[in-house]
């Protein structure tokens, strides 16, 4: 998957965090540790107007694009004005932070933590890799499955300016247009407590507003196009792979006649086998290398919940976004882009509870839907 391909390797890159520093502004002696680390990259940030004049070519061509994305974001999308991506930080390493999630070893039973303002959240970060690692080695010693990941940004959901880190200068305008509308999303909308709904909410505005920006910047028949389409149908062919294993998992874990031992016995056995097809299928069905790592990856139910995090199993924003398109006139945007346009405003007006049915009920209520 390119950039977010943090699903194949051990140190990934972008997969983002909503309440990383949220987490850290919040926590005690976690603070202490993490909040140094983190204060000492913003307080080396650089102002972007402050680096053009004395910029290499590189570093301006960069600056110009994310002002480019940021003002799309902003402008055509309706995300929330902000700081957001306006300073720089070099930074010697390709991520920016390790973050730990866990799950039942028998079940995808998720393994949460709790902090103060931000609610409950699916994963623990770490900007020094010695606490993911010690981290990983507690929650492992209490039988859970364990994945620790990079993370090459996250929301600070307005308590800092988030910055851009300088491995980003490498990122192709697609994926640095979805990293940067990603956390922008969860810069306008957060809801507390509701982790699984604000990063697949990120997660399909992020990509879709990608699409879009590269759209309506380069043309539909733009190599920097068509390219996405290459990357998107690898995918959707590593996703079904991914939702048929879990199947596969969830019925043996929801067998109550089998132990714990024989459910572990098979999970390996049903991982192993999935492993192996994928190996011998994947000349067959994907057209590039970003995926084939999998066969070979140390695949557990940690792994396969975070796709469970991030990605829905049933299409719920993706129909909605297409019921909003299908009401809206043609408006001379690239298409689809009032329809996106249309589903963060009905985002940004969620009330407590069912998001999903707050969602629906607020694009019900838009004039035009």
């Amino acid at each position: 998957m390119s950039i977010r391909g943090f699903w194949l390797t051990f140190i990934p890159v972008l997969a983002s965090c909503a309440v990383l520093s949220g987490a850290l502004v919040f926590s005690g002696c976690y603070t202490l540790k993490q909040g140094a680390i983190m204060l000492g990259y913003l307080g080396k940030a650089v102002a972007l107007e402050d680096l053009e004049d004395t910029a290499d070519p590189e570093t301006r061509a960069f600056i110009s694009r994310v002002e480019d994305i940021r003002r799309f974001a902003m402008n055509e999308l309706g995300l929330r004005e902000s700081k957001n991506y306006t300073r720089y930080v070099e930074i010697d390493r390709d991520y920016l932070a390790a973050v730990v999630s866990a799950c039942a070893a028998d079940s995808f039973t998720r393994h949460e933590w709790t902090f103060p303002v931000v609610g409950t959240v699916p994963y623990k970060g770490f900007f020094d890799t010695a606490g993911a690692r010690k981290e990983a080695l507690s929650l492992r010693a209490e039988g859970l499955d364990v994945w620790v990941r990079g993370v090459d940004a996250f929301s600070t959901l307005g308590w800092f300016r988030d910055p851009l880190y300088s491995y980003m200068k490498k990122y192709s305008e697609y994926h640095l247009a979805d990293l940067i509308i990603h956390e922008l999303v969860h810069a306008t909308v957060f809801l507390r407590g509701q982790a699984q709904f604000n990063e697949q909410l990120a997660e399909f505005i992020g990509t879709t507003g990608a699409r879009l920006y590269i759209a309506g910047r380069f043309g539909l028949q733009s190599p920097e196009y068509l390219a996405i389409d290459r990357e998107a149908a690898d995918a959707g062919v590593f996703r079904e792979y991914i939702r048929g294993l879990i199947q596969e998992l969830e019925a043996v874990y929801g067998d109550s006649s089998l132990n714990r031992e024989v459910k572990l016995q098979r999970k390996a056995g049903i991982i192993a086998g999935a492993q192996k097809r994928f190996a011998g299928e994947y000349e067959s069905r994907f057209t590039g290398e970003d995926y084939r790592g999998f066969a070979t990856l140390s695949v557990n139910n940690a792994y396969l919940d975070l796709f469970r995090l991030y990605h829905e199993e049933d299409s719920f924003l993706k129909s909605l976004y297409r019921q909003i398109c299908e009401t809206l006139p043609d408006s001379g945007d690239p298409p689809g882009l009032a329809g996106l346009r249309r589903l963060i405003e009905a985002a940004k007006s969620l009330p407590k509870g069912d998001p999903r049915e707050g969602l629906r009920a607020a694009v019900l209520r838009t004039p035009g839907t």
